[in-house]
Order: C-alpha cells, then sequence, then structure tokens
C-alpha cells in the first residue's frame, strides 16, 4: 500500500457498521497542505458545479450533479461523479437516494457512513424545512404546502407510514404525529390510540394521511374501510376527520375529493 492510499479508521460508527473507504482519514507528511493533495481537476470541476448553483441555483443542475455537490461534503478529495451516478442507477431519481435506506444506500459501491450519513442530514433538513410552512397555521388555507409537506416526507417511503395531522378549533396544525409504520403494502392502524391522542392535544378535527410504495394512490377497500372506523370512532368525541389523503410517487388522492368521505 503506497503512502497515497493509506488510511486510519474513522472515529465514528454510525449504524454498526465498519467504516468504509469515504469515511476515512488521508494519512500525510507533517507540512503538506490538504489543498496540495487535490487534483485540479477535481478541484476545478466541483469549483465550476458550485458557481453555476449560485448563478442559477438546483435549476440549473441534472439531479447528478445536485447529488454530486451533496457528496462533496462527505468526500473531499474524490471524483463523486461515477458514485452519483451510480446511486441514481439503483434509486431511480434524486428523491429516492435521499430517502433510501443507509444499509441499502451502502450496498452502492463507493457509498460508506459518511455518504449515507450526509443523505440523511439533506433528507431530514427538507423535510422539517417542508414542515415549517405547514406547522402553527391554517391548513385549510395552506393546502398547496401542505401536500407538499406530506409528499417530502413520505411519497418516496419504502414502506407504508400512517400520518395524523391534529387540527385545533380554527384548524391550525397543532401536531403531526407518526401513528405507525408497516410493510410495502399494509399499515396497521389503531383508531382507540387516534383518538386518546387526539384528546390529549385538545383537537377538535384531524387529516388521515398515508402513503403507497407502489406509487399508485388509488384506495384499497382496506383503505376504504380502515378511514370509515376512525370517522365512526372519532365522531362519538365530536372530532371532525376533514380528510383522509393516499401519497403516491408523483400525486395524491383525496378522500372527501374522491367522495369517499
Amino acid at each position: 500500500m503506497t503512502a497515497n492510499h493509506a488510511f486510519q479508521e474513522a472515529p465514528s460508527m454510525l449504524f454498526g457498521l465498519p467504516p468504509a473507504e469515504d469515511d476515512c482519514i488521508p494519512i500525510r507528511p507533517l507540512g503538506t497542505r490538504v489543498r496540495d493533495r487535490v487534483p485540479s481537476y477535481i478541484a476545478d470541476h466541483r469549483a465550476r458545479l458550485r458557481d453555476r448553483f449560485m448563478l442559477g441555483g438546483a435549476a440549473a443542475m441534472p439531479d447528478y450533479e445536485l447529488l454530486e455537490l451533496i457528496l462533496f461534503r462527505a468526500v473531499p478529495r474524490q471524483d463523486m461523479k461515477p458514485v452519483a451516478r451510480r446511486l441514481l442507477d439503483r434509486f431511480g431519481d434524486f428523491n429516492r437516494v435521499l430517502s433510501a435506506d443507509p444499509t441499502q444506500l451502502m450496498q452502492v459501491e463507493g457509498v460508506g457512513q459518511a455518504i449515507a450519513t450526509e443523505l440523511k442530514i439533506v433528507e431530514a433538513s427538507a423535510q422539517r424545512l417542508a414542515r415549517s410552512r405547514v406547522m402553527n397555521r391554517p391548513v385549510l388555507t395552506s393546502w398547496d404546502a401542505l401536500l407538499d409537506y406530506c409528499h417530502t416526507a413520505m411519497a418516496h417511503g419504502a414502506i407504508e407510514q400512517f400520518r395524523v395531522l391534529y387540527l385545533d378549533r380554527k384548524n391550525v396544525l397543532i401536531a403531526d404525529d407518526e401513528q405507525a409504520r408497516g410493510t410495502v403494502d399494509h399499515v396497521p392502524v389503531y383508531p382507540r390510540e387516534i383518538v386518546r391522542r387526539a384528546l390529549e392535544l385538545n383537537a377538535s378535527a384531524m387529516i388521515l394521511v398515508h402513503n403507497h410504495p407502489s406509487g399508485d394512490p388509488t384506495p384499497s377497500q382496506a383503505d376504504i374501510d380502515m378511514t370509515r372506523q376512525i370517522v365512526a370512532a372519532t365522531a362519538t368525541m365530536g372530532i371532525t376527520v376533514h380528510d383522509h389523503i393516499i401519497i403516491g410517487k408523483s400525486r395524491e388522492l383525496s378522500f372527501r375529493g374522491a367522495g369517499l368521505l
């Protein structure tokens, strides 16, 4: 092993897996500047991408270049274009890369803990930003923002999630609770727990939301039956279910809009 390829083990052991090459810190002789070890073509390429992003924003960049910009932060001295392309080939698009499970991400050649962590940080940041646009606001007058948040949080999940958005008397969103996670085509839902949480929050209304990992938001008969059970349970407590939204990959279905509620 040459000096240029000698690495020392990274201190973090995220997810309980051994560090990958992208987590390692190059050992360099004292007095050698880090920037001298970065090939000029990589430094120039990174500078051009950053300049283009600052001038034109994300709209000026294809998915693989935007992904490269994120990977630069995790791996400062390597060409990230091949890794970005492998991630897109494996998961399909930018959003699915960000929402992929860390263990699945690290199955891609060149992806280790540092890259997986950076991608999950970006995903969490996007969700938090979208959530801030709807929390503590009247959701019925911010419907588009609410749908954007639901898509950001759930559209690319690999398993079904069931969320309840609890509202006060002015239809202001006061809580967003993930009630359950399930499998690729089923999630267990307990109306009693939903009512209990509504009473705890003193909520007057709610919006039910769950995703279909298949990408098709068409409700199943089980979805319809479950919604009716929740509506019946909440009605006895004077709590209104405004809607049940199923999130697909690129569109959503509203029970109320479809005449199912």
